[in-house]
């Protein structure tokens, strides 16, 4: 009878094991595509701030060239007939 019961434990001990291995498995492979996902979202906040400074400084060169050389109007005045 107690060989029954210890062959009992020891299948449960090897299930409780087996399944705890699982989950640490498990753990880990979301742990690795959770990293890969952060560096991918790190890598295009990085590209996003680039290219936002990349803009501003091309919005501020225009507005220097504009207080020098101002836009022509648009709308003050009519469009000219050649006749």
């Amino acid at each position: 009878m107690r060989m029954y019961v210890i062959l009992v434990l020891a299948v449960l001990l090897v299930l409780g094991v087996s399944g705890l291995t699982a989950y640490i498995v498990k753990a880990r492979q979301r742990a690795r595509k959770h990293q890969a996902v952060a560096a991918r979202l790190d890598a295009v906040v990085a590209q996003a701030e680039r290219e936002h400074r990349q803009r501003k400084a091309a919005a501020q060169a225009s507005a220097a060239l504009t207080a020098v050389l101002p836009a022509i109007p648009k709308g003050e005045r009519a469009p000219r007939r050649v006749a």
